[in-house]
Formats: structure tokens, C-alpha cells, sequence
């Protein structure tokens, strides 16, 4: 892994979990910086249940997770505030509209920033499918509601997994965009698990899980 010398938001140290078929990861411990996190790897690597780790909606088997100092063992209500996490295939909100997730985000997250929701709104072309239920919208669509909430939360942890899958070109241009703005953030760490680097994006750090 390679990481920027900046104060660390997350600390991983010892993390441990395995599959009743094989083990993902052992005492593996890491250090992420404000900024871009690169997550990258094979099918069946890891990505999205490193993420879940990351998030606590997983429970690793053995180490310790803390962001900003707070550990998830410890306080796990607290660590849990200061992560965005949607799982993109979810169906957990499907009875919803976006609007009523943007305000089960907005509870949750203390940072979360109306200007950059109505900002994402608008990049992502998301007004047209404000007032229709989740289980409505395509793929690509409900994958824009979860973006729009992830930047919009103001979380000092943001977990993105594979987010420019079934995006529009428009909309892969606009996040790329956010994900270059994020790379200077001063106090999140975005952390993007994907088969390759964001486009122009510069990197606080990569994580490879191998092929």
C-alpha cells in the first residue's frame, strides 16, 4: 500500500477476516489520509467486503478500526456517524423516494451540506426522479442518489464502491470532477474501490489487493 504523509482519518491495525472458504485478509493494517484512496483488485478480492469492514457493517474477526481517534470496538455508534456507506445494490431503501433517503442521510450525517446535494442534483440530472420510489429508477439512477448523498454527507470517511458503474457519460464526467475536488479535501477521506484508477484524480493512497 502506499500513503501520503498526511494525519491519518483511519487507522487500521490487525484487521482480520475470512470466509468459511478462504481468508481475505490477515493482520493487515493501514493508514489513510484526507483525499482519494484507491481500493483496487480482481473479482473475489476483497473490494466491496473491505469497504463493509471499513464501514462496521461487517465484523472483522480480529483488529481494530478508529477514525479521527474513536474506535469502532469501543464506540461504534460514534465511528458509524462519521462514514457514508450505501451498499450499491441495496434494496434496503427501495420503498423510498430520494428525497426521503437524502433525509435518512441528512439525520445521520452532522456534516451533511444542502449546496453540494442541490449542486449534485443538478450535475447528476436526478430532479426528474426526485418524487418516484427507489424500486422505480434504473441501476444507473439509484446509483446517482447514493453518489448525490455520499459528497453531500460531509462524512469524514466515504466509502465508494464501483462508482461510475452504469453511469451516463455525463455523469461520469461530473463525478470525476467531484472525486478531483475531494482529492484536495483537508478533512475526508474517500475511499473508492474500483478495477482502476479515477481518470486525473490524484491518489492519496493504494490499496491492491492483487488479481
Amino acid at each position: 500500500m502506499n500513503t501520503a504523509t498526511s494525519t491519518a482519518i483511519l487507522e487500521v491495525k490487525g484487521l482480520g477476516f475470512r470466509y468459511p472458504e478462504r481468508t481475505l485478509f490477515s493482520d493487515w493494517s493501514a493508514s489513510l489520509s484526507p483525499g482519494v484512496t484507491l481500493v483496487v483488485g480482481g473479482d473475489g478480492r476483497g473490494k466491496t467486503t473491505l469497504l463493509r469492514l471499513l464501514a462496521g457493517e461487517l465484523a472483522a474477526d480480529a483488529g481494530e478500526l478508529s477514525i479521527n481517534g474513536i474506535t469502532l470496538q469501543s464506540h461504534a455508534k460514534e465511528y458509524r456517524q462519521q462514514v457514508f456507506w450505501t451498499e450499491p445494490r441495496t434494496e434496503a431503501f427501495d420503498p423510498m423516494t430520494p428525497g426521503h433517503y437524502f433525509d435518512v442521510q441528512r439525520h445521520a450525517c452532522a456534516g451533511f451540506d444542502d449546496g453540494v446535494l442541490a449542486q449534485c442534483v443538478d450535475g447528476l440530472a436526478l430532479a426528474p426522479e426526485l418524487n418516484k420510489q427507489l424500486f422505480m429508477l434504473s441501476t444507473g439512477s439509484k446509483r446517482k442518489v447514493w453518489l448525490a448523498a455520499a459528497f453531500a454527507s460531509g462524512a469524514a470517511l466515504t466509502l465508494l464502491d464501483m462508482p461510475f458503474a452504469a453511469l451516463d457519460k455525463a455523469s461520469i464526467r461530473f463525478v470525476l470532477a467531484l472525486l478531483q475536488d475531494a482529492a484536495a479535501h483537508p478533512t475526508r477521506a474517500f475511499v473508492v474501490a474500483d478495477y482502476a484508477a479515477p481518470a486525473s484524480v490524484r491518489l492519496a493512497g493504494v490499496i491492491d489487493l492483487g488479481d
